[in-house]
């Protein structure tokens, strides 16, 4: 499973019609779940994010075939214009993770055939990316 996740950042006079052009996005047919939502802002540290785009898929092919839908093109023309920043990124969702104690006892935990979900350190793998 391929998990997607993107931050934007946009101005507070433009976040109901970024959040409306993301939300073209679940329309497409190739994710296995699909969300858009704005961010709640409860961090202690940072809160610079406003809509977070998260999405599941089967593999690197649905993925694909999603970022080449044409409602894709769609959602990135009006959501373009009214956004500042967007931070993305896509990985290969694990089936056994670290405790998430910072793994210091060495256990893992397998999340297989689990509802429970891994507790990912998103800044192991954000990447900038200004389009």
């Amino acid at each position: 499973m391929i998990r997607h996740i993107v931050f934007f950042t946009a101005k507070p006079e433009n976040l109901d019609a970024v959040v409306e052009g993301l939300q073209l996005l679940g329309e497409i047919p190739h994710s296995e779940h699909f969300e858009v939502t704005r961010n709640d802002k409860v961090d202690l540290f940072a809160n610079d994010i406003d809509v977070i785009v998260y999405a599941e898929f089967a593999d690197e092919a649905a993925l694909a075939a999603y970022k080449a839908h044409p409602l894709y093109a769609e959602a990135t023309r009006r959501v373009r214009p009214l956004r500042e920043l967007r931070y993305a990124a896509d990985f290969k969702a694990q089936e056994k993770a670290r405790v998430p104690n910072g793994g210091r006892s060495g256990k893992v935990a397998d999340f297989s055939g689990s509802s429970a979900r891994p507790n990912n350190n998103l800044e192991q793998f954000a990447v900038s990316e200004k389009r």
